[in-house]
């Protein structure tokens, strides 16, 4: 068995169905053709070309699936494939569902028909606005204000590191109408990125490109009817939405750290040093073995994440949880391996693996940064 085959080894096991080992093969032969030039620097370009393209291959419908639920192994798998690959192909593909998915947990028949569809067909970039400079991992903590009057609500304050900053069609905004304090006081509407008062043209720079913004928000005048489910109620939406697509965070990083020990194996069985190859060390197989074992875990947690939540219809908030600060904590520490295992070669710009050392460092912060994973499953432990 070769390595490519290897690494569909685990869509055999018991979380999958037929049809998800289909999608992975397909998924697999679009990437192969379509995603070898998908790094370039230009992000803003690549993303839109990307979305496009995923729309057309109809990938996009698993994680826009209109009035259907999702089905998280699906958005998973495809997420382990496409970040393989490219790490934009899976910020591309994952932000459509994360831009969107508020609206079709909690949006009325008219919302999740004027979005949804051009969502999944790629004609339409989401973006998902909820953090702030002061309230990140503190959600409770959040300033941005709306108000209503009439039958608009008025939103003034500003979201940062806001994924799709400025290339979205729309975002998704969480913001305090007061129907309570902390958490209890926030809502969640749908806001187009033309509308008069939102600025998102101040960007931000972070380790790996990808398009992101600090949005403004100064007396923007949103219609009523474009609020997500009930006043007050964002905060749990937007847990709700979580509990969906942070388990694919974790498959995400499963795909970084295949590459990454894919990239490691070849180096090491090529790699002449002192009259044999790097992979007869001992040294070298030990530090391969803790690669994969590490990698397998990661994946046996993900896809149980996502079999619990799609099999069993239950809220996998502790497995989720669990999911990703395993698989993004491993694939950090794979990819530093890797780096090491590859000498100068792992340092050179442009090699995968020194795309994937900068592309992984921020799987371990957003949607809940390692720390923020184990309170929760602390907390949910001690709910027992």
């Amino acid at each position: 068995m070769d390595q490519s085959e290897r690494r569909f080894e685990h869509y055999g096991w018991p979380f999958f169905e037929p049809r998800h080992a289909l999608l992975a093969r397909e998924a697999e032969a679009w990437a192969r053709a379509n995603l070898s030039q998908a790094h370039d620097h230009d992000a803003d370009a690549v993303c839109k070309t990307l979305v496009r393209q995923l729309g057309a291959a109809g990938f996009l419908r698993h994680c826009a699936p209109g009035g259907e639920d999702f089905d998280v192994r699906s958005i998973a798998l495809l997420r382990e494939i496409f970040a393989w690959h490219a790490g934009l192909a899976d910020f591309a593909f994952v932000m459509q569902g994360l831009g969107s998915g508020s609206i079709a947990l909690a949006g009325s028949e008219t919302l999740k028909k004027r979005y949804l569809p051009r969502v999944a067909r790629g004609e339409a970039l989401a973006a998902f606005a909820l953090s702030e400079a002061e309230a990140g991992s503190d959600v409770a903590a959040l300033a941005t204000t709306a108000r209503r009057e009439g039958n608009v609500y008025i939103l003034d304050g500003a979201k940062t590191w806001i994924s799709n900053g400025g290339i979205a069609d729309f975002y998704v905004v969480f913001a305090r109408t007061e129907e309570g304090k902390g958490t209890r006081g926030l809502s969640a509407f749908v806001v187009d990125a033309d509308t008069p008062g939102l600025d998102a043209s101040q960007r931000v720079d972070i380790i790996a490109p990808h398009p992101m913004a600090t949005i403004t928000f100064a007396a923007c005048r949103v219609p009523a009817e474009n609020l997500l489910g009930l006043p007050g109620e964002g905060f749990k939406l937007a847990m709700r939405n979580l509990d969906v697509f942070r388990t694919t965070v974790a498959a995400a990083a499963l795909g970084f750290a295949r590459r990454a020990l894919d990239e490691a194996l070849a180096r090491a069985k090529s790699r002449k040093m002192f009259g044999q190859t790097l992979a007869d060390f001992q040294m070298t197989q030990a530090t391969l073995a803790d690669m994969a074992t590490g990698i397998e875990a990661g994946a046996l947690l993900t896809y149980r994440s996502a079999w619990v939540r799609d099999v069993k219809k239950q809220r996998v908030t502790r497995e989720a949880a669990m999911a990703k600060m395993h698989a993004t904590e491993t694939a950090q520490a794979v990819i530093d391996s890797a780096v090491q295992l590859l000498g100068g070669l792992g340092v050179t710009v442009g090699h995968p693996v020194e795309r994937l050392y900068r592309e992984v460092r921020s799987l371990r912060i957003y949607e809940g940064a390692t720390e923020v994973q184990k309170l929760i499953i602390a907390r949910e432990l001690l709910k027992t």
